[in-house]
């Protein structure tokens, strides 16, 4: 009677697991597929801290990034916790800098004599926390001493951490700002082609091809290339921004297109035309929403290719240039190989832009994975 009851019990069991899945809605389910994907939740927290990081740069940064300073090429700085055989808050020794006469160059030393302890929330450079609230707290910091440069200093004696927390404000916002762009341009035009089709269609098609055929690292480069030396940061910003939109959308468009014309035959269309449903209801209420897993997946795997598309130009100095801080710009010293064997550490750079662009293709392959109606909850 035991066996009979336990056998008796489990489609009980199984009916009611079945029927919470079924009461599930499709975000849902993709929530719960992506929350149990490893890779993509340790890339979506990677990716908070790069989006808080970027968004309260002054917060993180311990020394002001525009700063210049005495110690030209500084190497790292080491954190240490233990002196004299006791274990002790983390510090840094002071830098002993000196001048070798005989090969001219410049070597530092710590001063293991002076002792700079490294501080939570301290104060330093005064700055306006979102643009708004004046304030002079820093995540870390020393008290007695500017510093501490944990990644070194660039030719002009700059904290390279600090600057490269405050390049990620620009690197990101490009990125995410040319993808949105290029989201609205893509759906815009590829839902116009899909839907009415005929000439628009043909105009919209032949546009695409014609963008799609030239190669797009020459096609950047020469757009970037045109564009005046002497506009200001931010009008030369928003350019870099339209180039790398005007170009990334072509893809998503196609995409569009194809979907608008599988749907624009089904029923629940057919159905709201005959009601004189206006046309854009229909492709905002009904169309877009079903392959709005698509789009957010296209969205996080496109976002990496910006990133590294605009570190690229920055690199070639087609980008933003000096005083625009961002990865590209700080990678511009590396074109040196002497310089990066003297001071590797001016490479630092790319190990954050390697780092994000992961962080979003983990995100990506989750979102794909927790999209697919195929996957197994």
């Amino acid at each position: 009677m035991e066996e009979h009851h336990t056998f008796n019990n489990q489609p009980a069991e199984n009916a009611t697991d079945n029927g919470q899945r079924k009461s599930l809605s499709i975000g849902q389910l993709m929530l719960r597929r992506f929350f149990r994907h490893k890779l993509a939740m340790s890339g979506a927290v990677v990716l908070l801290i790069f989006i808080a990081m970027a968004i309260f740069a002054e917060f993180f940064t311990p020394v002001a990034p525009f700063r210049y300073g005495e110690l030209e090429y500084a190497p790292p700085q080491r954190v240490h916790m233990v002196r004299d055989g006791r274990l002790q808050r983390p510090f840094v020794y002071g830098i002993v800098r000196e001048f070798d006469p005989a090969t001219f160059q410049t070597t530092y030393t710590e001063d293991k004599e002076t002792v700079h302890p490294i501080r939570f929330f301290v104060r330093g450079y005064e700055y306006r926390l979102l643009g708004l609230i004046p304030t002079d707290i820093h995540l870390f910091g020393l008290e007695d001493a500017e510093g501490p440069y944990l990644l070194g200093t660039d030719h002009l004696g700059r904290d390279l951490l600090s600057r490269i927390i405050y390049g990620s404000r620009i690197s990101l916002g490009v990125a995410f700002s040319a993808v949105w762009l290029g989201l609205i341009l893509g759906v815009f035009f590829g839902g116009i082609s899909g839907y009415f089709g005929g000439i628009p269609d043909m105009i919209i098609q032949r546009v695409i091809e014609v963008i799609m055929s030239v190669p797009q690292l020459p096609l950047w480069m020469a757009l970037s290339a045109a564009i005046p030396i002497d506009w200001p940061i931010e009008r030369r910003y928003m350019a870099i921004v339209v180039i790398l939109s005007f170009i990334g959308w072509t893809g998503l468009a196609r995409v569009v297109r194809g979907k608008f014309i599988s749907l624009r035959e089904e029923d629940f269309i057919i159905a709201a035309r005959s009601y004189s449903t206006p046309t854009l209801r229909i492709i905002r209420m009904h169309m877009v929403p079903n392959f709005l897993s698509y789009i957010l997946v296209n969205l996080t795997l496109s976002i990496p290719a910006l990133i590294l598309t605009e570190t690229s130009l920055g690199f070639l100095g087609l980008g933003l240039r000096p005083p625009a801080i961002s990865w590209g710009v700080l990678l511009q010293r590396a074109q040196s190989f002497q310089t990066v064997a003297m001071y590797p550490w001016i490479l630092l750079p790319s190990v954050f832009v390697v780092i994000a662009v992961l962080a979003f293709n983990f995100v990506g392959d989750g979102l794909r994975d927790a999209a697919d109606p195929f996957q197994k909850l």
